[in-house]
């Protein structure tokens, strides 16, 4: 640019020159001259504008395929992204999903048709007797129950559940099942498990409102092996059991049944909810049924050793009515069982009837045992949850720091269980056994959250005959304790 300024000032100034010598109108010939510079000017300035839009042209094709290079780029990198969230998606919908929260530990495939869960129950328990005429050796803490439970599900639709109980002095096979659910209404079940006759004995070990349960389970079939069809109807408004099991005599309280001959045990139950799924409120915690057994008992004194045993037992699990030595099993062997319970908010009561009639066999002398019990359970969770059959959670979980205190319920039970005088003195011996026992109980449980409970309980049970007997001679009274660990 300073070049062309340089030339054409040199131009102008020679023109100049030879002008003033060949005129003598110096004015005239200047003026002349600066319209040829401004011409020269204004033909630089368009060179210029020229060189400026050729060079303009020469780089926007290079500037274009750059920004189109660079698009391509992004287009590749968002396609990558996509991709990667597809194949991040696809694996989340095959991989499995591991929970572990208040109700256990669990193992799952992605769409849920095969699952496997730990969960687990421990009760650590005290008993304390009061006047017990010097009986030894049933003060003290017990193990209870120690249950390590493995269920789930495979292939969507069978179910199963293994439970060992570790708790006493034996191991046991509480429950080995698989259920296979073709629908809610249309269920099978195989294995070991719980006899669909009583309304407390069929409530979970977890949530029962005392530490033991009642002397009506003492007339009621407790878990046996079998096949049992069974379903809900109406979205669970009514729930029907019926199966085949070995059976066993209606004293088998907590130990294995004992099964005697080759007969087999029929065992059916009805139950109703007529208004769970309705608007009425007050009435949706209502339900009642019927439970029920049937079989034929042929034994032997030589197969059933010392008798029909273990007999009947109180709340501190002593044995208050056994049969005689050589007594066995003979003739039908059936019971019926009446039941109903009510919750309403946190109110809930649970009653049941049990009406046994048992052939029984010692020499030449037989006879038919007609033995009743029956039971009234109530509480009152004084925190405000809303009770149930299959227990609560505590709306505040135990935590100080927040001032929260768990929940609190009270509970309150009578029971009774009353011997056939048939039984006396030929089949049980009047002096060492009851021919009744009347028992009421009270307690308060202490939730501390879902999985840890506290109880504390006293129970009184006075006897009928029985006089020289170490337990039934008089009234047990005893205390109790427990803290369960449940998930």
């Amino acid at each position: 640019m300073k070049l062309k300024w340089w030339l054409l000032i040199v131009i102008a100034g020679a023109q100049v020159c030879a002008a003033a010598e060949e005129t003598n109108s110096p004015n005239a010939e200047i003026e002349a001259l600066k319209k040829e510079v401004q011409a020269l000017e204004r033909k630089i300035e368009r060179l210029e504008q020229q060189q400026a839009a050729q060079q303009n042209v020469a780089t926007q094709p290079v500037e274009s395929a750059r920004v189109e290079e660079l698009d391509q780029k992004v287009k590749i990198l968002e396609r990558q992204r996509e991709s990667d969230q597809e194949q991040a998606e696809a694996a989340a919908k095959t991989a499995p999903k591991f929970s572990a929260d208040a109700n256990g530990f669990k193992i799952s495939s992605a769409d849920t048709n095969f699952v496997i869960q730990l969960k687990g129950l421990v009760q650590l328990d005290s008993r304390t007797f009061f006047e017990d005429g010097g009986i030894k050796d049933n003060d003290g803490f017990i193990l209870r129950r120690a249950r390590p439970i493995l269920q789930g599900t495979v292939y969507r639709d069978f179910d199963f559940a293994f439970v060992p109980d570790f708790g006493g002095s034996t191991v046991q096979i509480l429950d080995a099942y698989i259920n296979y659910r073709f629908r809610p209404e249309l269920q099978l079940e195989i294995g070991k498990f719980k006899s669909p006759v009583g309304l407390e004995a069929l409530e979970s070990d977890t949530v029962t409102a005392f530490n033991e349960r009642s002397m009506v389970t003492d007339l009621v079939p407790n878990r046996d092996l079998g096949v049992e069809l069974h379903g809900d109807l109406f979205s669970g408004s009514l729930n029907y059991a019926l199966g085949i099991f070995d059976g066993a005599p209606d004293f088998s309280g907590s130990v294995p049944n004992l099964d005697y001959d080759d007969n087999k045990a029929l065992a059916a139950r009805v139950f109703l909810q007529p208004f769970r799924t309705t608007d009425i409120s007050t009435l949706q915690g209502l339900g009642f049924g019927v439970g029920g057994s049937w079989e034929v008992d042929r034994s032997s004194s030589s197969a059933s050793g010392t008798g029909l045993t273990p007999g009947y037992t109180t709340d501190g699990q002593q044995k208050f009515f056994t049969y005689n030595s050589g007594v066995y099993a003979d003739g039908e062997h059936w019971r019926i069982s009446p039941q109903a319970y009510y919750y309403w908010k946190s109110f809930g009561i649970l009653g049941e009837y049990v009406y046994s009639d048992l052939g029984v066999t010692k020499g030449n002398a037989s006879a038919n045992l007609n033995n009743t019990a029956w039971e009234v359970t109530g509480s009152w969770i004084l925190t405000g949850e809303n009770a149930s059959y299959t227990g609560f959670t505590p709306a505040r979980p135990f935590d100080p720091h927040k001032n929260q205190w768990g929940a609190w319920q009270l509970v309150a039970r009578y029971s009774t269980v009353d011997i056939d005088k048939k039984a006396f003195p030929i089949f049980s011996n009047p002096g060492t056994s009851a021919s009744a026992a009347h028992e009421w109980a009270v307690g308060v449980n202490w939730f501390l959250n879902k999985n840890l409970r506290v109880n504390a309980s006293f129970s009184h049970t006075q006897f009928v005959d029985g006089n020289s007997g170490a337990v039934t001679k008089q009234p047990e009274n005893v205390l109790f304790t427990r803290v369960q660990l449940a998930f």
